[in-house]
């Protein structure tokens, strides 16, 4: 075999680059990597490691017909694409490992027949592999998808629950969903910084509880638009009749509701009723942490609601490994579908999220307007927006144009513009200038006593200043040690409360230095 594994993954890379775009290939291509090319009955067979099943569905529902015309090139017809899944482990092994992997085969078109021996499974002891649809008996009227793995069956999706305290003849109990309606996929702006919790939001909508990212976790910092991805797959599933009842609560409001119950005596209708939703969205389950009854309420609740095959979309402000005060049984059952990140927007995409705000709000906002608001509000989307409802209001109480000027004038507690940091050959020049000394006689040994005046200044101000250790601060006057800055600087302060023409002098460099950070 001429080539390596690596040489043959980059040329298939090559051929995907061209024909997808590069966000796409940035997203689902870049992170893979090859792990293994051997000869198997007369043909090449190519592993590529997967970071998670969400990509195996991802690229086989997606990428299915690139990827097989891809391997068809480089490998010949008869070659072969396996995916390499790694699978996490909450606990090493015995043998300290942390991790399995899964090897599957790609899916073969429709007029190749499937290989004749099933996937082989390497796990760790103790490791029970994810169920496919192989492992599922094909009986008549039941549709199994056996490329991604699970069950397709509507019965399965949408089966009625089938629920202890359900009463026949009695009439469901309707569920008042508490989602906000403008929280939809169309108006959550896509970015790096979110694409993979929003392609997996839209794959869960379009089929909740169908397919493996059950229950979908998104985790991230405050603002980051967390809230408005996980209500928009409630929206989209009540929208497009993908589910009956859908419930969104905070971890907060379910607490209360649970202790209500308590104080009520109606712990058992207000199990049955979590129990009986399609979906069930929580927001920020960190705050679970520390209430055990809760805990204990939510674990059944959950059990039966994955049991059932009932969607579960969960969010918290960090992994789930990090989540404090968790029973180790419940943070498992976090991480048994998928969770997935988002970070805080990068500067295109805060540009498309403010002119989306902007044209929703039906206000025009010069592009150098957007920019700067962008250029400086990095932290999250809220303050983000926040900004832009700031600025809009100020312009239409006081009759002004949206311009830059108005926007630095309003913004400007929230917008802290960075200064540039002075340094200490500047402040030497600064302070020399200033008391009429050239700069090479504060870096020389001279002891007169205007020259002394400036050094001690400019040393006071470079302490004052810049982030240099005093060692620093006195190798750049000449060698000095910090004996001589921690002098100089005690010196200056000295005089400053005794002599008020010291003072003066000393006010009046200060305020030349602030023009040159300007």
């Amino acid at each position: 075999m001429d080539r390596s594994r690596d040489d043959v993954w980059d040329e298939c890379l090559g051929i995907i680059r061209d024909n997808i775009s590069r966000q796409s290939f940035r997203t689902w291509f870049e992170p893979l990597r090859a792990v293994g090319l051997e000869e198997e009955d007369g043909a090449l067979k190519l592993t590529v490691q997967l970071p998670s099943r969400f990509y195996y569905e991802w690229l086989e529902e997606h990428y299915f017909a690139l990827l097989r015309k891809t391997i068809t090139k480089v490998l010949g017809p008869g070659g072969r694409l396996y995916y390499d899944i790694v699978i996490e482990r909450d606990e090493p092994t015995s043998g300290g490992r942390r991790g399995a992997s899964m090897e599957l085969p790609a899916r073969q078109p429709a007029n190749v027949p499937p290989a004749e021996r099933p996937p082989r499974v390497e796990l760790p002891e103790g490791v029970t592999p994810p169920r496919t649809a192989a492992d599922v008996p094909s009986d008549a009227g039941r549709s199994v998808d056996r490329t991604r793995g699970f069950d397709r069956s509507p019965e399965r999706r949408r089966a009625p629950s089938a629920h202890p305290f359900a009463l026949p003849g009695v009439k469901p109990i309707e569920v008042d969903p508490h989602l906000n309606t403008s929280y939809t996929f169309e108006s959550f702006i896509e970015g790096d910084c979110n694409r993979l919790a929003r392609s997996a939001s839209w794959a869960i909508a379009q089929d909740p509880g169908g397919t493996s990212f059950n229950p979908f976790l998104i985790y991230g910092g405050v603002g980051l638009g967390k809230t408005h991805l996980i209500q928009a797959i409630g929206n989209y599933a009540l929208a497009n009749n993908h589910a009956k009842t859908v419930r969104y609560v905070s971890s907060e409001m379910f607490t209360a509701e649970f202790v209500q119950s308590i104080q009520s005596n109606r712990i058992g209708e207000f199990s049955q009723f979590y129990r009986g939703v399609d979906i069930l969205i929580i927001d920020d389950v960190q705050f679970f942490g520390g209430k055990e009854k809760t805990q204990e309420e939510f674990f059944h609740i959950f059990n039966e609601l994955h049991q059932q095959g009932k969607q579960l979309v969960l969010s918290a402000d960090r992994p789930p490994k990090d989540i404090v005060g968790i029973e180790e049984r419940l943070l498992s059952r976090f991480q048994w579908g998928l969770a997935a990140d988002v970070q805080p927007p990068d500067f295109e995409t805060r540009i498309a999220i403010l002119n989306r705000r902007a044209k929703d709000d039906g206000t025009k906002v010069l592009p150098e307007v957007i920019e700067y608001i962008a250029t400086h509000v990095k932290s999250n989307i809220r303050e983000l927006e926040g900004a832009l409802i700031r600025l809009q209001a100020h312009a239409a109480l006081t009759g002004r144009e949206i311009d830059q000027e108005l926007a630095r004038d309003v913004l400007k507690d929230l917008i802290k513009e960075a200064r540039p940091q002075l340094t200490i050959e500047v402040i030497q020049a600064v302070v020399c200038e200033y008391l009429g000394i050239p700069e090479d006689l504060v870096r020389a040994r001279t002891r007169k006593r205007e020259v002394v005046q400036a050094r001690q200044v400019a040393m006071f101000f470079s302490k004052e200043i810049t982030n240099h250790s005093l060692k620093t601060i006195g190798l750049h006057f000449g060698g000095r040690d910090h004996s001589t800055v921690i002098h100089a600087v005690r010196s200056v302060e000295d005089q400053v409360d005794t002599d008020p023409q010291f003072r003066e002098m000393v006010n009046a460099v200060r305020k030349k230095m602030e023009m040159h950070q300007r």
